[in-house]
């Protein structure tokens, strides 16, 4: 079994990733400022201290690893978009210097393959109804953003035969959160269920698990198709009214739904480039199924 090292697998992304290669079986360590609680994970997790620090040398903590996943992002909790908080110097430092040096960190180690978490974010506004396509110029209006693509860039300096390496620009990651988490619509779920207002708004989504699929397709695929690539990740356009549609139907609520979004100004994602590695999302049916099994866990 080759070793994986998940920075930040403890995170709502990461943790769908450490799921999935360990049901997968990869044998995975996981990186990050503090150790899993007890039974966070399905299996016990090795865990390494990992910071996003430029100045640390953390060489050791990629010893026997074999593949790395950066999945690791230091942000105000609950926000990504707008997570330096009043700290831009410091958000900064840590999410773009101190992925940077991770990054070379691991190619001076030895690692093989390395696969950075980015996200949408990178394109930044487009025309409204652009389909957004990995060959486009990425402008990103947001501090977030930015490191992200710059992150990207960094990644893509140290790329060669022997560090092969591969950026994923994901979109919204819905799912179950992990033991003690809440999911990322719980408050939307609870606004609803009681009776408040709720925004009509739409966005682009993913299922983590189809995520970490394609994390792991990343870890597997031939090197000559994905090294120094750059891939969307994202399944389906949904809007809060076809969401709390779901939530209607399993929960029996009388409350009246939002209005639907107008989704033709929204810009979807192109994802023709991953799915000719063989990934295919689960669509408006995993949606579904994932919303009634989040309310049969509440």
């Amino acid at each position: 079994m080759t070793r994986v090292l998940v920075s930040g697998g403890t995170g709502y992304a990461g943790r769908f990733i450490v799921e999935h290669l360990l049901a997968n079986g990869y044998k995975v360590t996981v990186g990050g400022r503090t150790a899993p609680e007890p039974g966070f994970f399905s299996k016990d997790v090795p865990f390494v201290p990992l910071r996003l620090d430029p100045d640390a040398d953390q060489i050791e903590a990629f010893d026997h690893v074999y593949y790395f996943v950066h999945a690791a992002f230091d942000h105000v909790p609950g926000k990504y978009r707008g997570g330096e908080g009043d700290d831009r110097e410091g958000f900064q430092r840590a999410n773009l210097d101190g992925t940077a040096r991770l990054f070379e960190t691991a190619h001076d180690a030895g690692v093989r393959r390395c696969v950075f978490l980015s996200s949408r974010a990178a394109y930044g506004p487009q025309p409204s109804g652009t389909l957004l396509k990995e060959d486009m110029h990425g402008k990103p209006d947001t501090l977030y953003g930015e490191v992200k693509l710059q992150a990207e860039r960094s990644l893509l300096s140290l790329c060669g035969h022997g560090f092969v390496t591969a950026s994923l620009r994901a979109t919204g990651i819905y799912g179950p959160a992990g033991p003690g988490r809440r999911h990322k619509w719980a408050e939307l779920f609870e606004d609803y269920l009681t009776g408040k207002p709720v925004p009509c708004r739409a966005g682009t989504e993913v299922h983590g698990d189809d995520l970490a699929r394609a994390v792991r397709l990343m870890l597997e695929a031939d090197t000559v198709r994905i090294n120094g690539e750059t891939f969307n990740v994202s399944d389906l356009l949904a809007d809060t009214h076809e969401i709390l549609s779901i939530l209607q139907r399993a929960t029996h609520c009388p409350h009246p739904l939002p209005a639907a979004a107008d989704k033709g100004d929204y810009n979807a994602m192109g994802t023709c480039k991953i799915e000719a590695l063989g990934w295919k999302p689960g669509g408006r049916e995993l949606l579904q199924q994932t919303v009634e099994q989040m309310v049969e866990r509440s």
